[in-house]
């Protein structure tokens, strides 16, 4: 029996998707949790996984075209069986077969019947590419299957240049520009960051905290994990103890703005801010406070390098309650980060700088300081509540062992 593959929903605030790629063709078999292709959400790219099994009947959605939520994307088949249409209506698949044969399997470059007289043969991605470009795909010639136009196509032709002069102001463009079209994740941070720096009053409070200690303690235990043969912990993995504890002692950061109450969680999901190509992403570690410095350690690793490879499953990355985002390890020293809707406070965390201070006795020494900066919703924390998280984090982060107790 026909099996459809609909857009799945992969995040909290996604509503549509973007197909990347796909990884079967049609006439290709298809087995029960095997990768059939990679989605593009407001997140990250996912990879799609089959639920069912059988034979890909036809693509409904092709690379490089965005589906809602629920929309079939394509149809799984039986040998013998015909190919039903999309959501029981005739329409112009991307790829299609009329019926799978019971004892072979065709190839998708077989399958492409010749198109209609003036109507061209192109690829979503390619028509996509071209409209960025300004491109006509009337006199392209295309190298897919048969003769199809593809991206590649597209990207290796060069634009005409303007008959005249725009009449509206343009962005200036110089022979070395190109124009990047925004991908599904780079819309999604856009609109939320402008709804976030828009509708939530951002306030900021920034301290300047001696990691002198903190190096010293993570030195010792360095030395002692080599010793073991197991992973170093590092001044970040610290600092995401610090906000936990610190969070806990000041439960009122660890909260959102409901409309006509504030919801305090009961537990920290801590949202850490991992970087990607793409955008930027926040894996979460749930129930945070309940996890040593060495088991914060290994979470944060391990979150962050499947968000590199785009391994993060939906729920990885959704429901964090308090945000740190560091960007020492980039030289920064100091800087004041978006608050993460819905979330009340963001850390935003910079590099440990040796400068000199003046110390309890007047003196002008040499010290390793480290800038934290707090950007909070003054909907649900006052200045002082930010100011006694602050407090509770610099105590922690000054001596360092009491977040080993």
């Amino acid at each position: 029996m026909a099996s459809y593959i609909e857009m799945p929903k992969l995040s909290d605030t996604m509503t549509e998707g973007t197909v990347v790629k796909w990884h079967k063709g049609v006439g290709d078999k298809v087995g029960v949790g095997e990768v059939i292709a990679e989605i593009e959400t407001d997140k990250a790219v996912m990879e799609l996984e089959a639920f069912d099994e059988g034979v890909l009947g036809q693509i409904y959605v092709g690379e490089g075209a965005k589906a809602k939520i629920g929309e079939q994307l394509a149809v799984l088949v039986g040998k013998g069986e015909t190919v039903p249409p999309k959501n029981g209506q005739a329409a112009a698949p991307e790829k299609s077969l009329q019926t799978v044969p019971k004892d072979t399997f065709r190839t998708p470059s077989k399958e492409l019947a010749p198109a209609p007289d003036g109507r061209v043969k192109a690829s979503p991605l390619a028509k996509k590419i071209a409209v960025a470009k300004g491109l006509s795909l009337a006199n392209l010639k295309g190298t897919g299957p048969g003769g199809r136009i593809i991206a590649r196509d597209v990207e290796s032709t060069v634009a005409p240049a303007p008959a005249q002069a725009p009449k509206i102001p343009q962005v200036p463009q110089t022979e070395a520009s190109r124009r990047i079209p925004l991908s599904g994740m780079r819309k999604i941070i856009a609109d939320r960051l402008l709804a976030s720096k828009t509708q939530i009053p951002h306030f900021y409070l920034n301290i300047e905290v001696d990691s002198g200690e903190l190096l010293r303690l993570r030195a010792q235990i360095n030395e002692q994990l080599e010793k073991d043969g197991r992973g170093k912990v590092t001044i970040n993995d610290f600092i995401l103890k610090a906000a936990v504890e610190a969070a806990v002692k000041v439960p009122r950061v660890n909260a959102s703005f409901a409309g006509d109450a504030v919801v305090e969680y009961a537990d920290v999901h801590l949202s850490v801010a991992v970087a990607l190509d793409e955008g930027l992403v926040t894996p979460v570690i749930r129930q945070a406070q309940k996890k040593s410095l060495r088991e914060i350690s290994e979470a944060v690793k391990d979150l962050a390098a499947r968000a590199r490879t785009k391994k993060l499953k939906p729920e990885e990355y959704q429901g964090g309650t308090i945000t740190v985002s560091n960007l020492g390890s980039y030289g920064i020293e100091s800087f004041s980060a978006v608050i993460n809707p819905p979330q009340a406070v963001i850390l935003a965390v910079g590099a440990i700088v040796k400068k000199p201070v003046v110390n309890a006795c007047d003196e002008i020494v040499p010290a390793h300081r480290l800038a934290i900066g707090l950007s909070a919703d003054h909907r649900v924390v006052d200045g002082a509540i930010g100011a006694q998280y602050l407090a509770e984090l610099r105590r922690l982060i000054e001596n360092p062992v009491l977040m080993l107790i």
